[in-house]
């Protein structure tokens, strides 16, 4: 059974989390997922201060995280060997 993919918008917020808003799946290092309650937007943190990784508890205020992005087109990925 395929799944159709459907866009998730990931938004970097300036001096705080990554903002993911749509249909997801977050999965823990052993593969197992988290229970998101039905929500459809949810933070990660990015500050590493957060007590409730990786959902982002808004330490990075606290913490004086700062860490301000700009949009940027990478390069294309190096050829699989």
């Amino acid at each position: 059974m395929s799944q159709e993919l459907k866009e998730v918008e990931i938004n970097c917020i300036n001096n705080g989390p990554l903002r993911i808003t749509g249909q997801m799946v977050i999965k823990d290092g052993a593969g197992n997922a988290y229970g998101l309650g039905g929500r459809s937007t949810i933070s990660l943190c990015r500050c590493g201060a957060s007590a409730n990784k990786p959902f982002c508890d808004g330490a990075h205020a606290r913490a004086g995280f700062e860490s301000v992005v700009e949009a940027r087109d990478l390069p294309p990925p190096a050829p699989k060997k």
